[in-house]
């Protein structure tokens, strides 16, 4: 006689039943190679850019259809099967981090781009199309896609549109929410939907704004038009060197308020410059306490007018060398730095946690301070760059995963970065989402109210409250028992998920 199953075991024999269920169900629907459930397949899928956390999904789909991807959701749907849409895998809040019981739904397949119109300036592409994809094949017709996130080389336009994407031209271009016309999906039931549309305006109400940003939570993309702009005749960029941090926070706020809207406005900390520096040679000043990137772009006229007027306010607010690009190479190569921000830390340090908030730009100086003295205080290192012309802040705080008191460390600091910003006024993102990672900062940015409201709209387009549950908004109870850990002083930014 077999001995009774013990409890472990039995979850393990629950969770292969259901496996083996939910592959069948889809396996009328999809061909045997987009199909993925065994354990070596399923480990590439186990987080996007926040590796710090990892589940393995019960199954990952690769649809190759619309069809398909309709039949996915609805056949998910009616099992009662979470689902979890994953473009490239490279946000940084865990927003694409599997459902142990769900499905992983790649997009991956979704890469071609479907039409260039040079007279209406647009371009419509699936999903799955790389950002800088779409530049290039608008560049023949002297036509390009402005928001340009670091990782533009890799990251995709339906992840684009899921966490509200920027870049280093977001101050004069916008995010991804200005520069998309309408976007094409499907509710967690599978029914076709569409948000904006291809002219000005929609009938009805304008629900684009609203998907825009919801991280997967309301809809699954498939389809975006986005507006495409002229490629500029003339690109500047000045590198201005400061000794002193508020100087540098200053001087930003000093160019808005002379009413110059720059293409760029980016800066960076002393350690990231050393960081950046080694990495790319960009020429970096290493003996600035910060540096700022501000670039011009128009006819040469406007740009001649516009950067003679930022040096002149730069060198007003302290700036103790000025540089201003003479070629489109060097121009590139002051940019380069900023662009290979990420991989220049992960040069330093074993792993590294990416943060993102936003503050008013009057308070720059005041966070890179406290960002120091949190550096004290948790005893790990701390690089910092980011769209100073939005307040949009990018603090990479240094870490090694393999050391639990390490991590840990780690979340204490970056859950201080995001309740301190909004504390001078700011918010616990800007443009990477709050997936799993921003959780519990939630609770205090929002009261539970306000967190319930927003429940309420996800409940309106997904009343089972299948798609890439969990994330984005706490429930009331987490952050009951969140502020339970704040009296305490044992706080834990991320209780309960799976660690790296």
């Amino acid at each position: 006689m077999n001995a009774p199953l013990t409890a472990p075991e039995q979850r393990v024999l629950q969770k292969s039943e259901r496996q083996s269920q939910v592959v069948r169900a889809l396996q009328a629907h999809l061909p045997a190679h987009a199909l993925l459930w065994q354990s070596e397949d399923t480990v590439p899928y186990e987080c996007d850019g926040l590796t710090a956390y990892r589940q393995r999904p019960l199954v990952v789909a690769l649809p190759e259809t619309e069809a398909q991807v309709a039949a996915v959701l609805k056949t998910c749907h009616g099992l009662g099967v979470p689902v979890v849409a994953r473009g490239a895998g490279t946000g940084l809040s865990g927003g694409a981090m599997p459902h142990a019981e769900g499905v992983t739904l790649s997009l991956a397949k979704f890469n071609r781009i479907l039409a260039i119109d040079p007279v209406s300036r647009t371009a419509t592409v699936q999903c799955g199309v790389r950002n800088l994809a779409i530049s290039e094949a608008a560049a023949p017709f002297n036509l390009y896609y402005a928001p340009d996130p670091s990782s533009q080389i890799a990251c995709t336009i339906g992840g684009n549109v899921a966490e509200n994407s920027g870049g280093v031209h977001c101050l004069k271009y916008g995010l991804t929410l200005h520069n998309v016309l309408r976007v094409r999906g499907f509710t967690a039931e599978g029914e076709a939907v569409e948000f904006g549309s291809n002219a000005l305006d929609c009938a009805g109400l304008d629900l684009l704004p609203l998907v825009v940003g919801s991280e997967g939570m309301l809809a699954v993309t498939t389809e975006v038009t986005v507006k495409l702009v002229p490629k500029p005749q003339l690109a500047r960029c000045i590198m201005a060197s400061f000794d002193d941090v508020r100087k540098a926070g200053d001087a930003v706020a000093a160019v808005i308020a002379a009413g110059i809207i720059p293409a760029g406005l980016e800066m960076m900390d002393k350690p990231m410059t050393a960081a950046v520096e080694d990495f790319v040679h960009a020429g970096y000043d290493l003996a600035a306490a910060a540096i700022l990137l501000c670039e011009s772009d128009g006819t040469p006229e406007e740009v001649e007018e516009e950067i003679g007027r930022m040096t002149e306010v730069l060198r007003a607010a302290g700036a103790t060398a000025i540089q201003c690009s003479e070629s489109e190479e060097e121009r590139l190569k002051f940019w380069s730095g900023r662009k290979n921000a990420f991989p220049a830390s992960g040069r330093i340090s074993p792993d590294y946690m990416c943060l993102d908030s936003t503050i008013p730009r009057k308070r720059l100086a005041d966070i890179l301070l406290a960002i120091q003295e949190m550096e004290k205080k948790y005893g790990l290192r701390c690089c910092n760059v980011f769209h100073a012309g939005d307040g949009n802040l990018h603090p990479l705080v240094l870490f090694d995963a393999n050391d639990p008191d390490e991590l840990h460390r780690c979340e204490l600091f970056g859950a201080d970065i995001l309740e301190t910003s909004v504390a001078m006024g700011g918010t616990v993102s800007g443009e990477h989402g709050v997936g799993v990672e921003k959780l519990n900062s939630m609770c205090v940015q929002f009261t539970a109210e306000e967190n319930a409201q927003m429940l309420a709209i996800k409940a309106a387009f997904d009343p089972a409250g299948t798609l890439n549950p969990g994330k984005v908004i706490p429930t009331l109870s987490r952050c009951a028992e969140y502020g339970k850990q704040v009296v305490r002083g044992g706080v834990l930014p991320h209780p309960g998920l799976p660690r790296y």
